[in-house]
Order: C-alpha cells, then sequence, then structure tokens
C-alpha cells in the first residue's frame, strides 16, 4: 500500500508539474513569460501623418551642413512617408490604404474599384467590384532626386498577378510621364536631392546623405 501511495503522489506532482506550465503565462514574473516572435506581430499599419512627419523631420536633418550623415526610421514612418507618395498614383477609386516593412521588403495594400483596373486579362480580368490590391517589393535611389518602389509582387483578392504582367499594371498606377532611368515595375518616389542612398534591412529604413 506504501508504494502504490507513493507512486498516487508521484502522479499529482507530474500533474500538477503540466498543469503549472501551461498555465506559467498567469502567475510568472512578465520576465519569465513566453512572447510572441517579431514575426508573430508584425501588421498592417494604416498610413499616418505622425509617421509622415517623424521621415520629414529625418529629412530636414539630413539637409543641414553640419547634421547627421544617415537617419534609421521605423519601416512604419518611412512608409507613410513613402506610400503617401505612391498613393496619389493609385486609380481615384482607391481607399483604405496601409503598409508593412518586413525583413528587406515593402509591402501597400488597398482596396480598389476592379473597372479602374480592365484589361489585366486572365481570370483577374473577371474580377468586379471592390478588392484589395497589394504590391510587394523593394525601395532603391534611381537617380539624384528620384527613388523607386520595385515591385516584385501583386495580388489582387487571392489572386496572384504574373510577373510579366506587373509593368502592364504600373503603367495604369503611374499616369504622369515615366523618367527614363525608372524601371517598368517600379512607381516613382520624388525625394530631396541631399538623400544619396536608401537601404532597407531588418523592418528598419536608413536614409544616407549624399556628401559628394
Amino acid at each position: 500500500m506504501g508504494c502504490i501511495a507513493r507512486l498516487g503522489c508521484l502522479f499529482v506532482v507530474v500533474c500538477l508539474a503540466i498543469l503549472g506550465w501551461f498555465t506559467r503565462d498567469l502567475w510568472l514574473p512578465d520576465r519569465f513569460r513566453t512572447h510572441p516572435s517579431t514575426a508573430s506581430v508584425l501588421a498592417w499599419q494604416p498610413l499616418s501623418e505622425a509617421g509622415a512627419d517623424s521621415t520629414r523631420a529625418a529629412l530636414t536633418k539630413l539637409s543641414q551642413p553640419r547634421g547627421p550623415v544617415f537617419q534609421t526610421l521605423s519601416g512604419a514612418a518611412v512608409a507613410s512617408y513613402v506610400f503617401r507618395e505612391v498613393a496619389r498614383q493609385l486609380p481615384p477609386s482607391t481607399d483604405s490604404v496601409q503598409a508593412m516593412v518586413q525583413g528587406d521588403r515593402m509591402s501597400m495594400r488597398a482596396s480598389v474599384d476592379m473597372s479602374e483596373l480592365r484589361g489585366l486579362g486572365g481570370a483577374i480580368g473577371m474580377l468586379g467590384g471592390r478588392e484589395r490590391v497589394q504590391l510587394t517589393g523593394t525601395l532603391r535611389l534611381a537617380s539624384p532626386g528620384l527613388a523607386e518602389f520595385q515591385v516584385q509582387q501583386v495580388r489582387i483578392g487571392e489572386l496572384p498577378l504574373p510577373r510579366g504582367m506587373i509593368p502592364t499594371l504600373i503603367s495604369r498606377f503611374s499616369r504622369a510621364r515615366r523618367p527614363a532611368e525608372l524601371d517598368a515595375n517600379a512607381l516613382p518616389l520624388p525625394i530631396p536631392h541631399y538623400v544619396g542612398d536608401i537601404r532597407v534591412a531588418n523592418g528598419r529604413i536608413t536614409l544616407y546623405k549624399n556628401t559628394q
């Protein structure tokens, strides 16, 4: 009977240990709790004037002769500044614009009236009403005073757009005269001439001053 009692106590201890492990976030101090990884909490963010203003302030510092030679900002801040420029080139029906930066890539999505994108062909050409259009790509300096958002992936609703059709879609968005140095799959982004380079890495964006 003593052996059976000891086994019973051991079973109870094991059960309590298992219960304690799965409920640890309720009783452990915060520093010992599990927290979701950065990748799992990445989220779309609406464009904000506060984010755009912080980027403008960083650009102002770069413009000063004795100012810093680079400024590193959050992806959300630069995305708000950049995509407000991009949004001006989108179809008039565009609304609910959101942005996200993950690693070295930037994404923007918005709700668009499909009647403004007719002629794309395939299943996408059959879509009607409003759909969410998502653009994903990279940001780079094309020439002094001009950056470009190079679009590498497009989704319209749940359908991916073939890469060969991206320039056709971009031509619908970019209605103004396109500079010769701009890639066919890129949207132009006017920037100050004193910005010499742009780097996107680890969800953050660094703007470098042109020191030449």
